[in-house]
């Protein structure tokens, strides 16, 4: 499986995780999920109060407002970014935990305020683990 992004979702997932930091920021991929292809990105607010620089929070309407958008939008569901301040683009067991079947999970690791790197992951079947996936980019 290979994630695409079209050049322009790519660059909205980095300036938001780049805008974000030193907190987490979070959002959904939008796009067509028989190619694995993210057209849009739908930035979320991270509701979280406790540890905003470690864990994120997005609650039911704010995340319902944002599918029903991408619905009007006449795409898909892909999966759902995230970043990590000053820590690896690796999943951890919360994001394992919190992870969907079927969706691609791409993390930004963001170190003193610009992105350094990127790894997408999916979940495993049985829950296991997160299985690498490669990114691309495409064309819009």
């Amino acid at each position: 499986m290979i994630l695409r992004f079209t050049p322009s979702a790519l660059q909205a997932a980095t300036e938001h995780c780049e805008a974000g930091y030193p907190h987490e920021v979070t959002g959904l991929l939008a796009g067509d999920r028989a190619t694995w292809t993210v057209r849009e990105v739908l930035p979320l607010l991270n509701e979280n109060t406790e540890n905003p620089a470690r864990r994120y929070t997005v609650t039911a309407p704010a995340m319902m407002k944002a599918q029903r958008r991408i619905r009007e939008l006449g795409l898909e569901e892909v999966g759902y970014y995230h970043s990590h301040p000053q820590h690896p683009a690796q999943y951890s067991d919360e994001d394992r935990d919190k992870a969907w079947p079927n969706m691609a999970y791409p993390i930004f690791s963001v170190l003193e305020g610009a992105v350094a790197d990127i790894r997408a992951w999916r979940l495993r079947d049985d829950r296991s683990a997160m299985d690498e996936i490669d990114i691309e980019s495409t064309e819009d």
